[in-house]
Order: C-alpha cells, then structure tokens, then sequence
C-alpha cells in the first residue's frame, strides 16, 4: 500500500493561515494592551504613587512576569501540542487568554486593597504568558504542516502579521482611553479595553475550533512511526542544538518590546514630555506599516532563503533602534514617527515575518510544537524582562537611550550568530525537514500507530 501524501488539501493552506491570522490579533491584543497599560496606567493604579520612579520600575517588571512564565508553559503546551495535536491548543490558549485579560479590568486597586492588587494583577499576568506560550508555536505548526512547500514563509507570516495587527488594535483602542481626562482614566477607563476580552475569547473560539489537524501530523499517528511518548526527550536528546539556535534568534523580539513599551515610557517622561496619544499613534502606523513589510518580507525569504531575510531584521533592528532613540531624545515628534516607522515596521518586520518559518523548519513533525515553544519562550522570556534591565540603565532619571539603544542592539547579536550557523530550509520537503539533524542510529520513543 502506497505511503499517504503529506500535501495539503485544497483550501487548507488559506483556512488555516486565516485561522491563524485572526486568532494571533485577537490574542495579542490582549497581551499588548497590558503592555500600554504598564507604561502609562499601571504605576498610578497598582503601585506606590508617591514614588513615581520605583513604581514605574515595578510596573514594567510585572510585563516581564508573563515572559518568565512563558517558558513554564511551553514546556507544557508543547508536549501535549506534539502529543495530541495543534488544534487543540490553539483553542485553549485562546480561551485562557481572555479569561486572564477579563480579570485584570476587574482587579481592585491598591488604594483599595493594599499589596493585594499588584499580587493579583501578577498572577492574572502569569496566565497570560502560559497561554501565549503556546499560542505562537502552536499557530506557527499548523500553517507550516498546511502550506505548499514552496510557500511555508509566505503563510507562517500570518501568524505574525496577525500579532502586529492585534498590536495595532490594542494601540487603537488605548488613544481614546489615553486622552480620557485622569480622574476618569485612572478610575474605569483604563478598564474598558481589558474587558473587551471576553469578545476575543469567543470569536477566536468560533474560527479556530473549524480547523482540521494538519495532513503531516495526521499522518504520522496513522503511520507505523506514530507519535512520540516524551516530545521532549527526543526534541533535547536529537534536536538541542536548534533549541538553542531558536533561544538565540528570539533574543531579537527585545526589539518588540523595547520599541512597545520602554520608549513609550521614555517618551511620556518628564524628560523629554510627549503626549500619551501622540507616542501611541507611532506604535500604531508602525503596525499598520508591519502589516504590509511582513508578508512581503517572507515571499521573499520563500525566493532566497530564510538566513537572508532573517540577517537584515536582525542586524537591521539593532541600528534602528539607536536612531529612534535618539529622534525621541531630540523630543521631535516628526522624526520620531519617520524613524519608528522604518526600525519597528520595516526593518524589525523582516525577522518577525521569517522566524515562523524559519525556526519551525528547523525541526521534524514529532517534535515541532515542541521545538518552537521551547526555544522561542526561553528567548522570549529574556527579551520581555529587558524593559525592566532598560529601566535601570537608563539611570535615575530614565534619561540615557543610548546606553538603552547599546543594551538593545547587543541582544540583536545572537539571533546573528544564530542565522548565520544556520541550515537553509526553503527549499526542503516538508516531510523531511529537521530529519538531517537526527543521529542515524536513533530509535525515538513513540506511540504506535
């Protein structure tokens, strides 16, 4: 009897990059409209306000939490993605995510109940980076099994665009709560946007519990290979040097979240004195620019190869960031949009459109949920506690970018030395991508079929 085919079904590659695609936004935009309340709201909500340094400080620090409980979850989400399938937890990431984000709009405040509420604002952000932990590796796996093999960078973009666009809505939503006066900001304003959680937890329900399992992974339960018993047994024992490769490469989101969050704090200082409103219209055509630059930075990594695309978003970013900074310092509104707009939507755009591909290829069916959830939270978890290291190097007055743009641009140094070591995929059969990195002599534990 002949081996089924690994190809997609017609139809399956656009279903589920949309499904992907719409789940990411909606998923993102809860986790990035913590971000914006972090560096405007959070410190006068839940912190010390007769010390407005340390509780910023803190409140920063509660955005990198979600980044140390990332890796938690990944290790959890990602044996049982490889286990049971990709669908499965797409849905409950979706689920968890509005759930936690409801909560937070509907956390007392310390003028209420003392240290309580940043203890609970904690924990209910800890469940936020459980569920993103696995909501990209998941998303990733499922459209790369789906999509025709000359055109995985193209639909693992979705993903990705897909995050920018939720960050765009969450951007969107926060001007007009921003420019609300403070006594009503400080009071329910600021939790309107968390609310809207709940319209996110059912919509993406809806979308994301129609996807089929992909074709590769079907057939690997039906076949005589099946599935593995410990996903990450075999994920470290075969496949640790691209776990580590993915740690470093995702070492370049601290340009996502230096760009989101600490020049949004930086610049809505005392010391250079911006308007809320004003920083997060840069944020958002950024996005809007990200929207287009991503795609179109993955068609052409399905032309030339991944290490390419990837190399340019890398080295790019880490310039870019010093001339934002620096525009902001300037305190010129029109040169800071103009250089945000090219460091986070154009440049920055070419590593975030090709890693979903590019990391995702690097390893095998059994282990590739697994593989991606591992390497990019570990990754992830260091660039979401550089808001914080930014924080501090930034000296007393949180005035000094460039030791932040230095600290910025040496976090975009591994994901180089990552790429540059690199295999080139693009051009690999689905079927046989991350089969060359496996000991010739190995037996993988699996389940049968």
């Amino acid at each position: 009897m002949s081996v089924p085919t690994a190809s997609p079904p017609t139809g399956q590659p656009k279903k589920a990059a949309t499904a992907a695609w719409i789940g990411s936004a909606l998923e993102y935009y809860d986790f990035f409209i913590y971000g914006s309340a972090a560096a405007l709201i959070f410190p006068e909500v839940f912190f010390d306000e007769s010390d407005p340094a340390t509780a910023t400080l803190l409140s920063l620090a509660t955005f990198g939490v979600a980044y140390a409980a990332r890796p938690v979850g990944a290790l959890f989400l990602g044996h049982i993605g490889d286990r049971v399938g990709r669908k499965k937890i797409m849905v409950f990431t979706l689920i968890l995510m509005g759930l936690s984000t409801f909560l937070i709009g509907c956390l007392p405040t310390r003028a209420q109940v003392g240290t309580l509420a940043p203890v609970l604002l904690v924990l209910c952000r800890v469940l936020q980076g459980i569920s993103a932990a696995g909501e990209q590796a998941s998303a990733n796996s499922m459209t790369l099994e789906h999509a025709p093999p000359h055109r995985r960078g193209f639909f693992t973009s979705f993903t990705l665009s897909g995050t920018q666009g939720g960050q765009l809505l969450a951007t969107l939503v926060f001007i007009p709560v921003a420019a609300l006066p403070d006594d009503q900001l400080l009071s329910w304003g600021w939790r309107i946007p968390f609310w809207l959680s709940v319209a996110v937890a059912v919509v993406g329900y809806v979308i994301r519990r129609k996807l089929d399992e992909t074709p590769v992974f079907a057939q690997q339960q039906a076949s005589g290979e099946g599935v593995a018993k410990l996903p990450l047994a075999v994920l470290l024992r075969e496949h640790w040097a691209d776990v580590l490769r993915v740690i470093a490469g995702a070492l370049v989101a601290s340009v996502s979240t230096i760009f989101t969050v600490w020049a949004l704090a930086y610049a809505t200082s005392d010391s250079v004195g911006m308007s809320r409103s004003s920083m997060l219209w840069v944020g958002a055509l950024a996005n809007l620019v990200a929207l287009a630059a991503i795609p179109l930075w993955a068609v052409l990594s399905d032309r030339v190869g991944r290490r390419p695309v990837f190399l340019i978003g890398a080295a790019g970013s880490a310039v870019a960031m010093f001339a934002y900074l620096w525009a902001i310092s300037t305190g010129s509104y029109p040169l800071t949009l103009v250089l945000g707009v090219v460091a986070f939507g154009v440049l920055y755009s070419a590593a975030n459109g090709v890693w979903p591909s590019f990391y995702g290829e690097m390893f095998p069916t059994r282990v590739r949920l697994s593989g991606m959830a591992v390497g990019t939270q570990i990754g992830f978890a260091v660039a979401g506690f550089a808001v914080t290291f930014a924080a501090q190097i930034a000296g007393p007055d949180g005035a000094d970018w460039s030791a932040v743009a230095l600290f910025t641009a040496a976090l975009c140094v591994p994901p180089v030395v990552a790429a540059l070591s690199a295999r080139e995929t693009a051009k690999v059969p689905t079927e046989e991508l991350g089969e060359r990195t496996r000991p010739e002599a190995s037996q993988p534990e699996t389940v049968g079929a």
